[in-house]
């Protein structure tokens, strides 16, 4: 999940449980606060492990080294009691009245597993028992980057701002509500631009959202009758909800790619159900076989696209669409490309991986694929697809991520 993402989801956690203040109140800073920015501050600090990609010349990084070591739950303990001590070190610094470093080490644990929960429940992989085992787990359950995800976290902790001062109420919430305005066109320039178009209905609903959302109470004094806290416990159940209505979607979506390995007989090597933006409803099945990987897309609100699995000896046709990406048959190059350090490390890397071989003259390209990122632009390669260009004498010309 991406890292603003993590860092809201961390201040909503510090107000909604631990009666965190705003971060920004014009209040002098307290408890209160620094239980908020401390909850925000362990949210993102797992991503921090970003910077050494920042000084590195090495490419294949972001798989070998993002979401390790400071997305473990082993290493964990260490990295609280590291930011409990600076924290407290600051306050004293700076004079604040900050809780004790065992209640502190507490909140940054809570904001660093929040962290590591939030990017396991996405398909990219995080190495929770690293250094101890480096594996990848994946729940597949929401998509890394969720506008909606992101909105329900947000919007609460905005509206309980808004809602702080009857004075500044309305003036407030307009700002809020023109800031906002703009936001589903944003969006839908973004999924038009990586192939995941959002109707015109779905934006003019969302304007309306916003506007109900944010002016209706201000007019109406509504949101004057609700606390503080309750707006962002509100916040911090709903967004407990939408993990468990994505979780129930990748069960049904998962049960239909089961159901299409089943009935096509393949000789399944690894399965799986991936969100696809923009909307819960939008799934990517993908079954990977020793001759190529099948990819499904399934919209589960769409009752009529995939019929229930047939029965054992039956031999209709279930009506799934998809679409099959051959496994090129091995040759040489494909052998020599497989054995460089840099491949090995691409493939255990890659869940759905799909090997292309092409001549290009007197070169031979050997591309690898991840197809857990494959566009829905035709004609564009998955995001994560490994070139390896080999001289007529078998020798590497150069290998590296194909850039989009």
């Amino acid at each position: 999940m991406d890292t603003i993402t993590h860092g809201i989801a961390g201040a909503l956690i510090g107000k909604a449980v631990f009666r965190g203040d705003d971060m920004l109140a014009l209040r002098d800073m307290n408890r209160r606060r620094i239980i908020t920015w401390a909850l925000m501050l362990g949210a993102i600090f797992p991503d921090s492990d970003v910077f050494r990609d920042v000084f590195s010349n090495d490419d294949l990084l972001l798989i070998t080294w993002h979401r390790s070591i400071t997305h473990s739950l082993l290493c964990l303990p260490f990295f609280a009691l590291a930011l409990a001590a600076l924290t407290r070190v600051f306050a004293r610094w700076r004079k604040w009245d900050a809780p004790g470093f065992g209640v502190l080490t507490g909140i940054y644990a809570v904001g660093i597993l929040s962290h590591i929960l939030l990017d396991l429940v996405t398909s990219f992989g995080t190495m929770i028992w690293s250094p101890l085992k480096w594996s990848r787990p994946a729940w597949d359950v929401i998509f890394i980057v969720d506008f909606t995800f992101t909105a329900i976290l947000l919007i609460p902790q905005l509206l309980a701002w808004v809602n702080a001062h009857p004075e500044k109420l309305k003036r407030r919430a307009l700002g809020i509500w023109l800031v906002f305005l703009p936001v589903p066109l944003l969006i839908t320039a973004i999924g038009r631009a990586v192939g995941a178009p959002i109707s015109f209905p779905a934006v003019i609903a969302a304007v309306t959202l916003f506007t109900a959302i944010f002016l209706l109470p201000a007019l109406r004094g509504w949101g004057l009758r609700i606390r503080h806290s309750s707006w962002n416990f509100a916040g911090f159940a709903c967004s407990l909800a939408y993990i468990g209505l994505a979780a129930y979607g990748h069960h049904v979506a998962l049960a239909r790619v089961q159901a299409f390995a089943v009935w096509d007989h393949l000789d399944v090597q690894a399965l799986g159900a991936l969100p696809s933006p923009p909307s819960l409803w939008q799934w990517d099945g993908l079954i990977r076989t020793p001759h190529g990987v099948y990819e499904l897309r399934m919209d589960l609100s769409d009752k009529s696209s995939i019929a229930p699995a047939p029965a054992a000896n039956s031999s209709s046709d279930p009506s799934i669409e998809y679409r099959f990406y051959p496994e090129a048959f091995s040759n040489s190059y494909i052998e020599a490309a497989r054995h460089l350090p840099e491949v090995q490390k691409v493939l255990w890397f890659a869940r759905f991986p799909v090997t292309r071989f092409r001549k290009e003259g007197d070169e031979a390209v050997v591309e690898i694929s991840d197809m857990r990122f494959v566009s829905r632009r035709p004609g564009r390669v998955p995001s994560f697809t490994y070139r390896v260009r080999f001289a007529g004498d078998g020798g590497v010309l150069s290998q590296g991520w194909v850039r989009p």
